[in-house]
């Protein structure tokens, strides 16, 4: 599907032409986008006017306010299916008269909230649909007294971390290291970031939410009820209703954090640093999460090789730090100069692989890097890999070029919750979790975008005998419609339990109930949805 990224006037006019013919990406025939329209601001008045929040192709804002928000530039195409409408709702009321508005006129809504959904499905649908964008719900409100905050599910991870941080030197929250991303989705996901093995994840910090469900009403976790509050925390939002805030409980840091990053070659060993890694990283202390990435870089000679960065984040100073590391893992090598003592707020400045010294107020920035095109996957690994498979995961990624891998460590808290106290059920017994990213910016077209998947895949399957079977795990955060999906607007239940037993193991039965409950109708669903029975 990915053509060239959609630049010119000309892409702008075809754009146009097709959207404005308000007709069904699947058939001829007409969609009721009028009846939508007349139907939203009869709903729900609040004083605060819906259409000034809606867009349609005809609107000279329509392409800047969908392109603004797409994270993954293979769903940016001409061809790409495009809404037929984009709610940027301003208030709660905007949520519930969409919701109704779209369930009478026979069409669906994908949610966004920071839009990076690796597969486009916060943006994208094969059916008539319109986008209801979460952007504005931005609001975060830090309680230090009782070390909470509600934030908005339009709200930035990385505006959720400096408003903390303006109130408190000494809370943060476990979240994800990429600041532009949003909480509505981050969250209902799991949200996996470097305070994991000390707190856990994200949905295991959270308190409260507010939800809009399909029938337009706002539930709290009093009135939605115990089993839709945890289907909410790692089962995806956008299977049950409409994420508008989430309560958080800040979690205590000291004043100081000790942060590095550590690189080493193949040229240095790296083969046998990191397949030494695998036996350390997972039972270090909780203080300390050290994360190994392995990518592709050029060499002093120009010539591209492997090399491993060691990335750490120590609740701590340096001068317990090394002592610590000399002792588990002298094989990194770590010394005092490679170590550097920042607030906790500024190591998520320095995760985001900003230079030491860049001003926090950098995350507030909702831009971001220039957006690629990316495929990505994940694995989960229960017993250390061998370096024979090191050396030819490296080769692989060699031939790829344009690809990295994380390998996040699990235990510490991660191993002390149970794998059914949340549908996240990656817990005891996982070592690390992979993600595997190729990215190209330069090489537009369909040709390279099969060349990259098709590498990614390949490497992908011959790391299989290696990682979790039966199911083989993966993270759903890190969507890939390849380990299972329901196309063209299905919603089978076998389909589903195929990638749904990868995503939630057991836990996933327990979420097609709360489906049933909340949602029995199917109205919020998307390809990798939970359906109801």
């Amino acid at each position: 599907m990915t053509m060239k990224f959609p630049n010119s006037l000309l892409a702008l006019l075809i754009l146009s032409i097709l959207s404005s013919l308000s007709v069904s990406w699947a058939t001829s025939e007409p969609v009721p986008i009028n009846g939508f329209l007349q139907c939203l601001p009869k709903q729900f008045h609040s004083g605060r006017p819906i259409l000034e929040a809606v867009y349609t192709p005809q609107n000279t804002s329509f392409l800047s306010v969908l392109m603004a928000r797409i994270k993954n530039r293979r769903f940016s195409s001409p061809t790409t299916p495009k809404p037929l409408a984009i709610v940027a709702a301003k208030h709660e009321s905007h949520v519930q008269a969409t919701i109704v508005c779209a369930k009478q006129h026979g069409l669906q809504i994908r949610i966004r909230s920071g839009g990076h959904d690796y597969e486009g499905l916060s943006y994208v649908s094969p059916v008539p649909f319109v986008v209801l964008d979460m952007f504005h719900f931005q609001s975060v409100d830090v309680n230090v007294k009782d070390e909470s905050a509600w934030v908005e599910s339009g709200a930035t991870l990385g505006k959720i971390y400096y408003k903390i941080a303006e109130k408190t030197k000494v809370h943060g929250f476990p979240a994800g290291v990429c600041p532009t991303v949003g909480a509505g989705g981050h969250i209902s996901g799991g949200g996996y970031g470097n305070l994991m093995r000390k707190y856990g994840l994200s949905i295991d910090n959270i308190v409260d939410a507010k939800l809009v469900d399909a029938n337009g009403r706002i539930l709290d976790r009093k009135s939605m009820g115990e089993d839709i509050f945890w289907a909410l925390r790692g089962g995806g939002g956008a299977s049950f209703g409409v994420i508008l805030s989430w309560k958080l409980k800040l979690v205590r840091v000291p004043e100081k954090v000790t942060v590095f990053n550590v690189t080493r070659t193949l040229e240095q060993g790296v083969t046998d640093v990191l397949y030494k890694w695998q036996f350390v990283a997972p039972v270090l202390p909780k203080d300390l999460f050290l994360r190994a990435r392995p990518e592709i870089e050029n060499n002093t000679e120009g010539k591209k090789t492997a090399e491993v960065s060691f990335i750490g984040h120590f609740l701590g100073q340096t001068d317990k730090l090394l002592p610590l590391m000399n002792e588990r893992f002298p094989e990194l090598g770590l010394r005092r100069k490679d170590c550097h003592e920042v607030s906790w707020i500024e190591s998520v400045v320095f995760w985001d692989e900003f230079p030491l010294g860049t001003p926090v107020t950098i995350l507030l920035n909702q831009t971001g890097t220039p957006i690629p095109f990316f495929k990505a996957k994940s694995d989960y690994v229960k017993k250390p890999i061998p370096k024979k498979v090191i050396e030819y995961m490296f080769k692989a990624m060699l031939e790829i070029g344009n690809i990295w891998t994380e390998w996040n460590p699990h235990g510490g808290r991660m191993s002390e919750i149970s794998a059914s106290a949340t549908p996240y059920p990656h817990r005891a017994g996982n070592l690390y979790m992979i993600q595997y990213y190729t990215s190209w910016y330069q090489d537009e077209g369909i040709e390279a975008t099969n060349r990259y998947i098709h590498l990614t895949r390949k490497l992908y399957e011959k790391m299989a005998p290696f990682v979790s079977r039966n199911p083989r795990e993966a993270f759903q955060n890190y969507r890939d419609l390849d380990i299972g999906a329901n196309l063209d607007n299905q919603s089978n239940l076998l389909t589903a339990r195929v990638y749904g037993s990868k995503y939630f193991k057991g836990n996933f039965e327990r979420l097609v109930r709360v489906k049933t409950v909340v949602d029995p109708h199917n109205f919020f669903k998307h390809e990798q949805s939970i359906p109801p029975i």
